[in-house]
């Protein structure tokens, strides 16, 4: 930790928080929603450790980046914007992106539609695949909340969410890691009907320290969420019907850009959220799909989870990217 570097600057018209640390061939993490850079706080050391040059920023709307108030500002466009504008301002033209939840959908777009920027992208739990063509997703989940509690419906409409979860961060945060993790079944949630509120759906967890998460970790999470509120992270959601637009001129589209994925037994979207077959789908995008594995035991939180496994992973996949990298001839050599 002695050695992450903090920075600010303003990055595609907002200002950007990323933490910084080693030298060599750049590995940018972007993380999803509760989360911040601190999610990957046990890999960014390990990484550059190894060799590499880790950049963790806060994505847009959490953490000490930037969040507008407008959801349009969270669309493919911006996103993008913001992954390729760290990457000029940090100096590099080419990086490997990792990314889990939000985070992964946003290397996968940037893949799609800047591949030269891209050296290989490493997807966690959430793998590359489309939506439903013919329905916008907020719709779809619409109708799947009128029947029983959902959290994409509950997120869907200000401001409810926004000033329940800002009331109560450190009870949303310690239940929601739980709820997402490998110890709990996210789908128990079910059972309550439409209306209940998130933290009221949600099961009492564990005093912590849990084995993968301390109370310090938790009051780094709920520091930074006291801080910021809430509405842009529920903003990436808010706009789920603008990226889907966007995304329907990439329909059928196939990206050259080498992938990975690694995911877990118990992850909450490979279980009810990405159809019967994800990584066919993902293949179908990312035809050079590299390698896959699972963790078994973990949830969404794979990285706190499951850190030693994820880094051993992790790295094995760097490896195989740098080598492969080096032997069709790389135009910037990483120092």
């Amino acid at each position: 930790m002695m050695d992450w570097t903090h920075h600010h600057a303003t990055i595609n018209g907002i200002r950007m928080h990323y933490v910084e640390q080693g030298q060599g061939m750049p590995v940018v993490l972007c993380h999803g929603f509760p989360h911040l850079w601190f999610s990957w706080h046990r890999q960014i050391s390990a990484l550059a450790a190894a060799g590499y040059r880790v950049i963790a920023p806060d994505m847009r709307g959490m953490g000490q980046t930037e969040a507008p108030t407008a959801v349009e500002a969270y669309d493919i466009d911006h996103i993008t914007a913001d992954l390729l504008g760290l990457l000029d301002h940090i100096g590099e033209s080419r990086a490997v992106f990792a990314g889990l939840d939000f985070g992964a959908f946003a290397i996968y777009d940037l893949a799609l539609r800047h591949p030269q920027r891209v050296i290989a992208v490493i997807g966690l739990e959430n793998p590359a695949a489309p939506h439903n063509p013919d329905e916008p997703p907020l719709r779809e989940y619409r109708r799947m909340g009128e029947e029983h509690f959902l959290h994409i419906e509950y997120f869907r409409e200000p401001p409810r969410a926004d000033v329940e979860l800002a009331a109560q961060p450190r009870r949303f945060l310690h239940k929601v890691f739980h709820t997402l993790s490998g110890a709990c079944n996210y789908f128990d949630m079910f059972r309550h009907p439409p209306g209940t509120s998130y933290i009221d759906a949600m099961e009492e967890p564990p005093a912590l320290p849990w084995p993968w998460l301390s109370e310090l970790e938790l009051e780094f999470f709920v520091s930074e969420y006291s801080r910021s509120g809430f509405t842009g992270g529920l903003n990436w959601y808010r706009s789920f019907d603008l990226k889907w637009a966007q995304r329907k001129p990439f329909e059928g589209v196939q990206s050259a850009v080498p992938a990975y994925f690694l995911g877990s037994e118990h992850d909450v979207d490979l279980e009810g959220f990405h159809g019967e077959d994800p990584i066919g789908q993902m293949r179908g995008i990312f035809p050079d799909l590299r390698q896959v594995r699972m963790i078994p035991g973990a949830g969404h939180m794979v990285q706190l989870e499951a850190s030693a496994e994820v880094n051993e992973i992790l790295l094995g996949y760097l490896a195989d990217i740098s080598q492969r990298d080096r032997s069709v001839g790389s135009d910037q050599a990483f120092d």
